[in-house]
């Protein structure tokens, strides 16, 4: 499957459905949004989380990754 490309993903849905995909595994980033600071850029802030929090995303990343 063909990536999109920044220019053309809107960031708001990227923001949802990042925390879609998150709130499958269990793991919430609290301040998961669009960056307002520069709009023209279309970043995401994925803020910081606990230990606890990053441990389980990891965990959750290497069950999904493919195997070489």
């Amino acid at each position: 499957m063909a990536e999109a490309s920044a220019t053309e993903v809107d960031p708001f849905t990227a923001v949802e459905s990042l925390r879609a995909a998150l709130d499958e595994v269990g793991v919430v980033f609290p301040s998961l949004a669009v960056d307002a600071a520069a709009p023209n850029l279309r970043l995401v802030e994925l803020g910081r989380v606990r230990v606890d929090v990053a441990m389980r995303l990891a965990r959750a990343l290497q069950r999904g990754s493919p195997t070489t």
